[in-house]
């Protein structure tokens, strides 16, 4: 089974404010892109993976996101994340109807393909399935098969509004490049720890990252 994966990402420049202690103004946009970058990279080198979809209306982020592969859906609705992941899912699969969809995190530096596929093989055993983050409060990937619709809930505590919704969490180990994301200044060190990819290795090489 082959995933289509929706990635969503907010305008560089207003995305990722909690890590204005870490990376100022001139510097957060493009350690936003990095984190793109290598997410995307890293989705389209996972085998269970047949074509990445990332919604955007940053012109900078979609030229060098399509320049790696992915297909750029732009934000019509612009009404916030989850309106902007169900268009998403609905572009992707009016051109793949018979594929299952995810919806994946766009800040996931030290994503590995490897774990990615596991995770996806995981969610194919159910109509709905969601894997928690990191910190076991939100959502990095929620996937639905092809006969269900996605019923984004992220944001905030979205792993108990996933649970509630009725789709099954993925219990797993050793998928942690998975799970973290990237908020805060800590969020950036655990990721730095679990090794990220080239872009957002070059992006943060020169940052003062302050001990949570």
């Amino acid at each position: 089974m082959q995933w289509t994966l929706v990635i969503p990402l907010k305008p560089l420049a207003r995305a990722k404010s909690r890590l204005s202690d870490t990376a100022g103004d001139g510097v957060r946009p493009g350690l936003v892109l990095a984190f793109a970058q290598d997410t995307v990279a890293a989705a389209l080198a996972c085998p269970a993976v047949a074509d990445v979809a990332v919604v955007t209306d940053d012109a900078l982020a979609g030229r060098e996101l399509a320049a790696l592969g992915a297909r750029i859906v732009a934000d019509a609705p612009r009404a916030g994340l989850n309106a902007a992941l169900a268009h998403g899912a609905t572009a992707v699969r009016a051109a793949r109807p018979e594929s299952p969809v995810a919806a994946l995190n766009a800040d996931l530096p030290a994503l590995r393909p490897v774990e990615l596929a596991r995770v996806l093989r995981a969610a194919a055993e159910f109509p709905r399935a969601f894997l928690a983050d990191a910190a076991r409060v939100g959502t990095t990937l929620l996937a639905a098969s092809a006969a269900q619709e996605l019923r984004p809930a992220f944001e905030g505590a979205s792993r108990f509004r996933h649970r509630a919704s009725g789709a099954a969490e993925l219990e797993l180990d050793a998928v942690d490049s998975v799970r973290q994301d990237v908020d805060t200044g800590a969020d950036l060190r655990a990721a730095l720890a679990l090794g990220v990819g080239p872009r957002t290795a070059a992006a943060a090489a020169h940052l003062l990252i302050p001990e949570q």
